[in-house]
């Protein structure tokens, strides 16, 4: 978060309370509106913007009661970012979100190599709605898949559904569910990965478990085997960590077909089926679609679940091994 030559800022005084007493700094933070989450906090205290009197705290400190927390929040406004036509599917929309079925091959927001052709440009060419939050390049992302993924994601369209949507991921209560095509046949039909994951210190573009990584959860269910060696895995995350579902699968021998970077293709010799291999050898991405999601609407206080169907470049292998196809269009249920 940096600061910019005439960067406007709102002052927010946090007075804490007894319940706000005797824990971090960014936990009570997090408390605040237009904070909303500890993550947000962090970068706020990072950048120098929170103090006590003309004192710059750390994270690390602990809140009193009676203390005057004066917290410094970047207006954010609209940068040079510029709507891009890109056909997107939107399977459900309304004033304060929107659903969208990412295809693989799609970047999520710009970054070096990719400035316009993104996901975040194709949202400002569809609607001139969408929050900005504390990150002017990020407009409406609460959270984010891989390029090469595919799948649903929420798009937040007003600042306060984006706090109440970004509260949820941080809580872990969210739904999320992925749906990947693996090598090998599984020890157990279902369990539970942990690790703790960073960036792998040899190769950037690669994570790897370390003990001094941030936790990552993730629960499977095997939904389905093929006797050429791949499986159909259910996955759940608990957390959401860059290339968790990748790292966990390849860390346990079970790299998702097509993935390169994680070492699928030392895989692709050992499968039984030639016209599989084949198959695997012409297919442009990996195997892994966010195929569920689900949250509370920030809105209406209704849980909501959209699942989408297989994308179509899956579909000739989905076919091949006989796995199910689930359902041939998106679905939504609403709850009481």
């Amino acid at each position: 978060m940096e600061n910019k030559p005439g960067q406007e800022f709102e002052r927010v005084v946090l007075t804490v309370s007894t319940e706000l007493a005797d824990q971090r700094i960014d936990k009570a933070l997090a408390t605040i509106p237009q904070i909303a989450t500890r993550s947000q906090a962090s970068r706020l205290i990072q950048a120098g913007r929170v103090r006590i009197n003309e004192r710059v705290l750390k994270p690390s400190y602990q809140t009193q009661v009676g203390d005057r927390i004066n917290i410094d929040i970047p207006v954010v406004v609209t940068s040079e970012l510029v709507p891009y036509e890109i056909p997107l599917t939107i399977p459900y929309e309304d004033e304060a979100l929107l659903i969208v079925d990412k295809p693989s091959g799609l970047v999520v927001h710009p970054a070096c190599g990719h400035l316009q052709d993104t996901l975040v440009n194709a949202l400002l060419h569809h609607t001139k709605d969408l929050s900005l939050g504390f990150n002017e390049q990020r407009p409406g992302l609460v959270h984010r898949i891989d390029k090469d993924t595919s799948g649903l994601l929420v798009i937040a369209k007003t600042d306060e559904a984006h706090r109440a949507l970004a509260l949820q991921f941080q809580n872990k209560t969210t739904h999320r569910l992925y749906r990947a095509i693996a090598f090998g046949s599984f020890k157990s039909n279902s369990g539970t990965i942990r690790s703790s994951l960073k960036r792998h210190p040899l190769d950037r573009k690669r994570v790897a478990s370390a003990d001094d990584g941030k936790p990552a959860v993730t629960h499977f269910n095997v939904v389905a085997f093929h006797p050429s060696g791949v499986s159909l895995v259910e996955l759940r995350l608990e957390t959401g960590r860059t290339h968790q579902i990748r790292v966990h699968l390849s860390e346990g021998g079970h790299p998702i077909i097509g993935d390169k970077t994680y070492g699928a293709d030392k895989r692709l010799k050992s499968l039984k089926s030639p016209s599989l291999r084949k198959l695997i050898e012409e297919m442009p991405r990996f195997a892994l679609h966010a195929m569920e999601i689900g949250f509370i609407h920030p809105t209406t206080k209704k849980f909501m679940k959209f699942t989408a169907p297989w994308p179509k470049d899956l579909l000739p292998i989905i076919d091949h091994c006989g796995f199910p196809r689930y359902h041939e269009v998106y679905q939504t249920e609403i709850g009481d």
